[in-house]
This record gives C-alpha cells, structure tokens and sequence, in this order.
C-alpha cells in the first residue's frame, strides 16, 4: 500500500499528470450539470449523436492537414447541434431519428475519409484513439489543457447566470413560452454548450464515450435525490469523484484513462442504485 502511493505521488509531481487531472475535472464537471437536463428532457442520446458528428470533423481536418483541428471540430459540431434541435421539432423526422441520421452519417463518412485519404501508416490505432479517447495522458497540451480551462468557465457561467430559465425549459418548456421566456432560444444554447462539451472532452475520453459522462452522474444522482438542484449538485459531486478516480486508476494500472474513468461510473451507479432502492429515494 505504502509503494501505491509513493508511486502515485511521485506521478502527481509530473506536468502532464496534473494537465491531465484539472482537464479531467472540468470535463467531468461541465458535462455533469447539463448532463441533468439532457436526461429529464429525454436529450440524453444528443451527446452520442453529436459525438460522432465531431469524429467526422476531425476525420476532415487530419484530411485537408490542419495542425489544429480544434476549430473545424468545434464549428462543425456546433452547426450540427443546431441542426439537430431543429430536426428535432420537424414533424417528419423525429429526434431520435434526426439523430441517428446525422451521427451515423457522420461516423460513417468520417471513417471513409480516413480511409480514402489516409496520411498515417496506422489508421486503425488513430481511429481507436478518437473513438475511445488516448491511450496515454502524455498526449494532452499546454494548449489543450487552457482551451479546457476557458471553454469550462464559460460553459459554468452559463449554467449559473441562466439556472432559473434554464430550469423552467426543462421542466415545462409550453410554460416558460407562456410566461414570456425565449425556451427556444435556451434550448439553442443548451445544444451548443453541449456541443462545445463534447469537441473538448473527445481528446480525453473518446468520441464514443462522452455521452457516458453526460448520463451516467445524472442518472445515479436521480436514484437519491429528486429535486432538480439537488440532483444536480450530487450529480457534479459524482462526476469529479468519478473522474478523479478514474485518472489515479488509470495511472497506476496504465489502463485506457477514458475506459476507466466510465468503468468508475458504471459501478458508482449501481451502487446509487442500491441504496435508491433501499431508501426509496428523497425528495430534496
């Protein structure tokens, strides 16, 4: 036990290990506070589809050789979120279909590029790490680490300065129109933070494993607690402690660090499902 933690502090003192935590903290805990209404608004699956959807952007910038690929990602993603909400509402193609559509597509012609005009001798090893996050935590920047940090305190901001509307879009979106409030405006907002989420969280977890730190906290808060503030406090808690987990796990075992990190989560849930069940859950 003794040469555990040894080992692991001796890891901590290391840049790249701390870049890798405060990244890893952030995401967890961006992805946990919209995570709860993704969940209640039955958008859970929007993460998914819009994970993919940045899989292809990315399949576009290592085409056409853009060193950073970051920008193409994120504008890319972003116009598909909006793209997505508004299919969503078109009466001829639900939102469960709009999603599929959009993120199966995107997957497949993202991985037909890379194929067709491949510039790495190993393109199953660069497809495997974007759609399962890096294999090493040596590969996070200086610059990946500070776009995290400010794309972070904006998506925060977000939440903090629009709770109250955003949890009135959530709840009853035919009665914050009533009262006046832009729900379609919020609802546009919501699907772009998501959007900005997902392009930063892909370098650490994978494509295929974002929408699994957007539901899973959400999902084990909501066995307890009831109350949306309530459950979105114990759901930001999960996520960070899950994410922490994860990383110090992934580090002393040299496991995959976005594997791991939804591994921690999976059983973090079902242990919150235990004791729902035992307690029958709370109401605030």
């Amino acid at each position: 036990m003794t040469d555990i933690f040894t080992t692991l502090a001796s890891y901590l003192e290391r840049s790249f290990v701390q870049n890798a935590i405060i990244v890893g903290v952030l995401i967890a805990l961006c992805s946990s506070l919209l995570g709860v209404t993704l969940v209640l608004k039955r958008y859970s699956f929007i993460g998914d589809g819009l994970s993919h959807v940045a899989f292809g952007a990315m399949a576009i910038a290592a085409v056409i050789g853009l060193t950073d690929d970051m920008p193409l990602t994120l504008a890319i993603t972003v116009v598909c979120a909006v793209l997505l909400l508004r299919m969503g509402k078109n009466a001829k193609i639900k939102g469960d279909a709009a999603i599929a559509v959009i993120s199966v597509g995107s997957l497949a012609i993202g991985y037909l590029l890379m194929n067709l005009f491949s510039t790495s001798s190993n393109i199953s090893g660069d497809v495997c790490s974007t759609l399962f996050g890096s294999t090493s935590i040596l590969t996070l920047s200086s610059f990946d680490v500070w776009m995290c940090v400010i794309l972070s305190v904006i998506v925060v901001l977000f939440f903090v300065l629009f709770y109250n509307r955003i949890f009135s879009v959530t709840f009853d979106e035919n009665f914050a129109k009533a009262t006046g409030q832009r729900a379609g405006l919020y609802n546009l907002l919501i699907a772009i933070v998501i959007a900005v989420i997902i392009v930063v969280s892909m370098q650490l977890v994978g494509s295929l494993l974002i929408s699994a730190l957007v539901i899973f906290p959400a999902l084990s808060a909501m066995r307890v607690f009831k109350s949306f503030k309530s459950v979105t406090i114990c759901s930001a808690i999960i996520s960070v402690i899950c994410a922490l987990t994860g990383l110090l796990i992934s580090i002393l075992a040299g496991t995959p660090v976005g594997s791991t990190i939804v591994g921690v989560d999976i059983v973090v849930f079902i242990i919150f499902l235990i004791i729902g069940k035992i307690t029958g859950g709370k109401k605030a």
